[in-house]
């Protein structure tokens, strides 16, 4: 297998022309012909992952996030993200991200958020965007759904403001939904939940009756990397395929 098989069949998981038009998302790092018996998956690509990659002998790692979002004019160990892929090359490890294209995807991202909630949607949030609305059997208590929401999504800790309702149509955005908040209140949801919330979003769904719960851009999304070292695992069943365990969630919360 080479680095531009892995990308072929990822790219019928999740096909490129599916990533917003800012984004950077495919093959990013490294030759494409070269031989792949090992692959390390995470949901960003961070020097100790790309140690992890080296001491492992994996020779390409697959992430969620990209790696390069900006057109350098020169490489150099002077700037921090360029120093990673420098890194990659000199030890020859190759990178591919998917990331919007992702999100998006049948069994994507968003999907393995409800998913791994256990809900169940009953349509998109808005249309073409990431989000769902969900409803659950019966209503819950808010501290009940954000005991339940913290535990499965192994969360360090959740933000959140109490519309005032208990939690029953529920609307889902994984990553920074924030700027969904009113499609959540035009579909008559009671509860929102996403990650990366500023704080004018908690003002203005407190105020709509809307309880609005903010359980961290990594949390809503890891989730996704043991689902697609699954898939990877899958299609290539002869290659070690390995999940990195040197990304922990990077922001905690003091009380």
């Amino acid at each position: 297998m080479t680095v531009n098989d892995i990308l072929k069949f990822l790219e019928t998981v999740a096909p490129v022309e599916g990533a917003e038009p800012w984004d950077n998302v495919g093959h990013l790092v490294g030759r494409g012909g070269a031989e792949v018996t090992k692959i390390l998956v995470s949901l960003d690509i961070t020097l100790p992952v790309i140690c992890q990659a080296a001491e492992t002998g994996a020779e390409l790692i697959v992430s969620h996030h990209p790696l390069i979002w900006d057109t350098y004019k020169h490489v150099t160990d002077r700037v921090f993200q360029q120093e990673k892929v420098m890194t990659m090359l000199e030890h020859r490890i190759a990178g591919i991200c998917m990331h919007t294209n992702l999100d998006e995807a049948p069994d994507g991202v968003d999907d393995t958020l409800i998913e791994t909630l256990g809900l169940t949607s009953l349509g998109r949030l808005a249309e073409g965007a990431v989000g769902h609305i969900c409803q659950l059997e019966q209503p819950m208590a808010l501290t009940d759904f954000l005991a339940m929401a913290k535990e499965k999504l192994r969360a360090n800790g959740l933000r959140y403001c109490d519309g005032g309702r208990p939690v029953y149509k529920i609307a889902t955005g994984c990553g920074s939904c924030g700027e969904y908040l009113e499609y959540a209140v035009k579909a008559g949801c009671d509860t929102f939940l996403t990650g990366d919330v500023k704080y004018n979003c908690f003002l203005d769904a407190q105020g709509q009756g809307l309880s609005l719960i903010d359980a961290g851009h990594y949390p809503t999304e890891n989730p996704i990397v043991e689902k697609l070292a699954g898939k990877l695992q899958s299609a290539f069943p002869d290659l070690e395929i390995l999940v990195t365990d040197r990304l922990p969630q990077p922001d905690r919360y003091y009380v």
